[in-house]
């Protein structure tokens, strides 16, 4: 967007309408990537969010796990994701938080081996204007990260993502423009991180994933009817693979992730 305004915001990822941390962040968010070790010999990288997040990362870990390059230290988990929007995930209390706990069990961890977490959430049936569906989604994260930090000591590293494009859906589960508006809480979260509102953790982009439908982007990338299952919202196998895609190249190129994602790569 540069310096373009959305109904009176800036674009751009981080402050000032720029899509990269500036030097000084980005230093704070080297420091955090060089804590990220193996613990008993694990490094324990969760996913959390919606159902959409998950089908996501649960893409994304298969098809890493068969890279050479892998850190052979890193196990996936993949957290709840059916109907736990983040409202409900905001909750400290939420059932949400000891189904996680038994699938970080299941996956052979303790929650102190839990240092890296990949974040993407909407509020389902959100119909505020904007801004004050992005400022609500904002404060649910802004919880949620919370709620991570207070249950893995030695979590680092949190990786944001927004939305993938709504435009297709037929129901009021998250269509747009409240889709395209959840990147506004998401870099307002990492605006909480920058300005030390949020503790310890640092807290940075991931992949941004919005693209305008088939009008795309200039890195090329499209999301057509084919990407989306009936509903229009959750995706379908191109859909996963876009993503899935778009999270391996993330994680093996970001100076904050590359260092303990694929050191051999």
């Amino acid at each position: 967007m540069g310096r373009v305004r959305y109904r009176g915001q800036l674009g751009g990822l981080y402050p000032g309408a720029a899509n990269k941390p500036s030097r000084r962040y980005l230093r704070r968010g080297l420091e955090a990537a060089r804590r990220v070790r193996p613990i008993r010999g694990r490094i324990g990288f969760v996913g959390i969010g919606m159902s959409n997040a998950m089908d996501e990362f649960r893409g994304f870990a298969h098809t890493v796990e068969l890279d050479p390059t892998l850190n052979p230290s890193l196990s996936f988990v993949e957290g709840p994701g059916g109907g736990w929007d983040a409202v409900r995930i905001g909750r400290p209390k939420a059932r949400y938080w000891e189904d996680l706990d038994a699938r970080v069990r299941k996956a052979g961890l303790a929650r102190g081996q839990v240092q890296v977490v990949w974040l993407k959430e909407t509020i389902a049936g959100e119909d505020r204007a904007f801004p004050h569906d992005a400022r609500a989604l904002q404060n649910n994260l802004r919880a949620i990260v919370r709620n991570l930090t207070g249950r893995f000591p030695n979590l680092r590293l949190v990786y944001v993502s927004s939305r993938t494009y709504g435009g297709y859906a037929i129901t009021h589960l998250n269509p747009e423009p409240f889709a395209y508006e959840s990147g506004f809480a998401a870099k307002w979260l990492v605006q909480d991180s920058i300005e030390g509102r949020l503790g310890r953790v640092w807290v940075g982009w991931g992949p941004y994933l919005w693209t305008n439908g088939l009008s795309g982007r200039r890195d090329g990338l499209t999301w057509t009817c084919d990407d989306v299952l009936e509903d229009g919202t959750h995706p379908s196998p191109s859909g996963v693979k876009k993503v899935s895609r778009l999270l391996t190249e993330f994680f093996t190129t970001d100076a904050t992730a590359k260092t303990w994602f694929a050191p051999t790569g």
